[in-house]
């Protein structure tokens, strides 16, 4: 394709873009930590109710407190009048020894482990539990509707000026949180946050993208998916040595002015200029990639007759502007979009749903983050080697097949085998890993520049819907105790066939319209290309003219 050669005559892989990978790489490391953030912030320590103020907490505190069948002192439920005696371990004392109720002055709470969290701070527990739970699904709803927003918006004012309001809304929106003087406006912070959160993640890939060869696409979507893993690591490390809740929240939040201040740095994508017809600002970017990869006569031999002759196809894609309403009326765009969606769908709602499952380990909290993120580098690492080996499709496939086989054999398994149970859900967990890692990229290069980042958007939309799902489909296991399991692993089996009606897109040249995916599944990109390479003016011709013999 011509930008793809221009790409490479202009250095490649050089200096602009090692750069550039890395300063997007950077904020990638801290999504791990604001999308599992309230693992933490919202952990639910040891409690139980405060007995009267007139109570002696040591001795006659004890009498007000009914024990469950362990020995310890109920969460939710005080006597309402003190009992005199030694307590009763068996649980004898809800049979009429003393009448209980919910409790009344409120709750104390075990500090070893949580010195402070939203739980401890606003008494999220027993009637008020559901609350804890609604301020994660609204940073979900937050996710979503970012999601929707920011990739219209990448795809009309560009990647660039929306990461950079990305970067400062979480950084402002994640500090005004960790201020929240009430849990409504905590709320409506962390909402604010997911929305940027989404953007941020949508542009950082589409930008590498467009600004790498093709040979290497998938290598810039594997090193996104490891710096998200190692955000694991780092969040674990984090949160154990800062136990508090809003010096954790502030923590994870500071650094994105920093990302703010140095976006303003990037240069937008050629890409994304060219298909919006602005050829001056493409001539522009790509000349000051030439500068900073070293490459200065081959920027200065660019002009505008060349770029004309050269990118002929993204100038007159640049005069029809599609919206979001084009997935569905356009039938090539169409057909991606439902097969993609269902991919997308599927992985998210696979993974919330093992994820909750994975949480019944019985360690500790800050282990379980060591292991979720410990299993991504080898699934990722085998993901990225079949996706440059074998192609996008049989990587996208085996990751839902063998998560959704993991899953429905976990279904089956005796609840007494609880190494197999949990080796199989680590498993399934990794594969969710790849397959998250792998239809990132994929969809970047189905869909064609002058939709690709709406099409991002509405990806990413199918997955917090299938997170939003996860947790309504766990309430089947009242009608039987494996029935969730047996739909979290039949949805990505599935899924996985879907994967048939897509095509190979390992070493084809990005779309950049309708009828390049239609030349793409017609067998036609190769001679397409030749004859683009024909009408392309050689740069080396052009200085030539340019210069006389």
């Amino acid at each position: 394709m011509a930008f793809n050669d221009l790409l490479q005559q202009l250095g490649g892989i050089s200096r602009f873009q090692q750069i550039q990978v890395t300063l997007l790489l950077l904020p990638m490391l801290l999504m791990a930590s604001h999308n599992t953030l309230q693992n933490f912030t919202a952990a639910i320590p040891i409690h139980h109710c405060r007995p009267p103020a007139d109570a002696n907490l040591s001795k006659e505190g004890e009498a007000w407190l009914p024990r469950d069948r362990q020995g310890q002192p109920e969460s939710c439920l005080q006597f309402t009048s003190p009992q005199q005696g030694p307590p009763f371990p068996n649980g004898t004392e809800m049979d009429g020894v003393g009448a209980t109720e919910p409790c009344t002055n409120g709750w104390i709470y075990d500090n070893s482990t949580f010195p402070s969290t939203i739980v401890t701070e606003w008494d999220l527990v027993c009637s008020r539990r559901v609350l804890r739970q609604l301020a994660q699904s609204l940073y979900m709803v937050g996710v979503l509707l970012g999601a929707i927003m920011f990739g219209y918006l990448a795809d009309r004012l560009g990647r660039r000026k929306v990461l950079i309001l990305n970067y400062l809304q979480i950084a402002v929106t994640g500090v005004c949180a960790a201020f929240a003087p009430s849990f409504p406006i905590y709320c409506a912070f962390r909402l604010l946050s997911g929305m940027a959160i989404a953007g941020v993640i949508l542009n950082c890939m589409t930008l590498n993208v467009e600004w790498m060869p093709i040979h290497t696409r998938a290598h810039v979507g594997t090193l996104i998916g490891y710096a998200y893993s190692l955000g694991q690591f780092l969040l674990a490390g984090v949160a154990y040595a800062v136990p508090h809740w809003r010096q954790l929240q502030l923590l994870v939040s500071v650094p994105f002015f920093a990302f703010f201040i140095y976006s303003w740095f990037f240069i937008e994508s050629a890409r994304w200029y060219a298909s919006s017809g602005r050829l001056d600002l493409t001539l522009r970017a790509l000349q000051k990639v030439a500068r900073i990869n070293g490459k200065q006569e081959e920027g200065a031999k660019l002009n505008m007759e060349v770029l004309r002759a050269s990118l002929q196809k993204e100038l007159t894609m640049g005069k029809v502007q599609a919206s979001a309403m084009e997935l569905l009326r356009c039938p090539t765009l169409r057909r991606l979009f439902l097969c993609l969606s269902m991919l997308w769908f599927a992985t998210s709602f696979a993974y919330y749903g093992l994820v909750m499952d994975l949480q019944s380990f019985g360690v500790s909290i800050y282990l379980i983050q060591v292991i979720f993120g410990a299993v991504d580098l080898p699934a990722k690492l085998m993901s990225f080697l079949v996706i440059n080996f074998l192609g996008r499709r049989p990587a996208q496939m085996a990751s839902l097949l063998l998560a959704g086989i993991c899953i429905l054999v976990n279904a089956v398994m005796p609840r007494d085998q609880s190494i197999v149970r949990t080796s199989l859900a680590v498993l399934g967990k990794g594969c969710l890993a790849s397959s998250f890692n792998c239809v990132f990229l994929y969809t970047g290069e189905l869909y064609p520049t002058m939709i690709r980042q709406t099409g991002l958007g509405t990806g990413s939309t199918m997955a917090r819907v299938g997170s939003i799902v996860s947790p309504l489909v766990s309430m089947t296991s009242e009608l039987y105790p494996t029935m969730p399991l047996f739909i979290y692993g039949t949805v990505p089996v599935a899924a996985s066939a879907v994967v048939f009606l897509l095509p190979e897109t390992m070493g084809q040249p990005l779309p950049d319209t309708v009828q390049d995916i239609e030349n793409r599944r017609r067998g036609k990109p190769k001679r397409q290309q030749q004859e683009q390479q024909k009408q392309m003016v050689p740069l080396q011709a052009s200085a030539q003219e340019k210069n006389g013999p």
